[in-house]
């Protein structure tokens, strides 16, 4: 689709775009105060420029080098000022006592900095290219020093089962599936799996309620399965959507219900009671948040 200008010109409609953007571009510095110019700071070491820095026309050019030196670091007395206007050289500011008005400077101009400090830290990239920076590295020595590290764990682990070995851990997005060996929310804690003490008081058909997320539904399996890890388990219907799986793991059913609505839980987090559905259309953002909550590790 094009439109047409004047005497029949037929515009783009990306002409048109970019005729809309920038339209007032001719009026950018019109509400700067009087005796305020907005101009563009570039650096001899430095690719990015700094835009629109305001400047007071009674500035010093000592002040005006001061204000750059808080933007790019380089002292005063290691900075040439070149002024330019569309990248035309107009003259360098030399004069430290002059104000800078007195170079004519006006709104839209580049104050160019040459950095002349043979030693700056800008130069050769020194605070742009992050591949010059030298990266931390510790010894396998010093590392072997340092308490309740990873290392420290499998030494500590070995030394009472020499052929202990750091043990896969399902993710939820797996569900039971081929998962990732390593620690922290993925580690299955040290010690026997939950007996049938862990589910004590917890008979299929009662309503309960599980955390994390205070989500509510209906036992519907309560024990040991071959396709679930060791110990006992408690699988739960939720009311809402907010389980992992449809009452089976790995092509076995252990209950029935709707996909997305079922999960298999540890009884710790596990908690039988009166426990009413909630009205989906009541009001209560904190309890909506808390039933949306993380779901616990020990979860499949």
């Amino acid at each position: 689709m094009a439109s047409f200008g004047p005497q029949g010109v037929k515009i783009s409609d990306h002409m048109l775009v970019r005729s809309y953007v920038t339209g007032a571009d001719h009026l950018q510095y019109t509400n700067l105060p009087e005796g305020v110019v907005a101009i563009t700071m570039t650096h001899s070491n430095l690719a990015a420029s700094h835009l629109d820095i305001r400047l007071d026309l009674h500035m010093t050019i000592e002040a005006v080098k001061e204000k750059f030196r808080t933007h790019i670091g380089t002292h005063i007395d290691h900075q040439r000022l070149i002024l330019k206007d569309g990248g035309r050289v107009i003259c360098e500011m030399t004069d430290n006592l002059r104000m800078l008005g007195f170079y004519s400077v006006v709104s839209g101009n580049e104050i160019h900095v040459i950095d002349t400090d043979p030693f700056s830290l800008s130069r050769n990239g020194g605070l742009t290219d992050v591949s010059l920076v030298e990266k931390y590295r510790i010894s396998d020595e010093n590392y072997d020093k340092r308490q309740n590290t990873i290392r420290q764990y499998i030494r500590d682990q070995k030394a009472k089962d020499p052929n202990f070995k750091i043990k896969p851990k399902s993710t939820p997005a797996t569900a039971g599936g081929s998962g990732f060996s390593g620690f922290g929310a993925g580690a299955e804690p040290e010690g026997p799996p939950p007996g049938p003490e862990s589910v004590e008081g917890i008979t299929v058909g009662s309503r309960c309620e599980v955390m994390p997320g205070a989500r509510r539904g209906v036992v519907r399996f309560v024990g040991e399965a071959a396709v679930l890890k060791a110990g006992f388990w408690v699988g739960v219907q939720f009311d809402e959507p907010l389980g992992r799986n449809d009452g089976s793991i790995k092509g076995e059913r252990l209950f029935e219900c709707p996909a997305g609505f079922g999960a298999f839980v540890r009884g710790k987090n596990v908690a039988c009671g009166e426990f009413p559905e909630r009205d989906l259309l009541a009001d209560d953002e904190d309890e909506e948040e808390e039933a949306a909550g993380p779901q616990d590790e020990d979860e499949i």
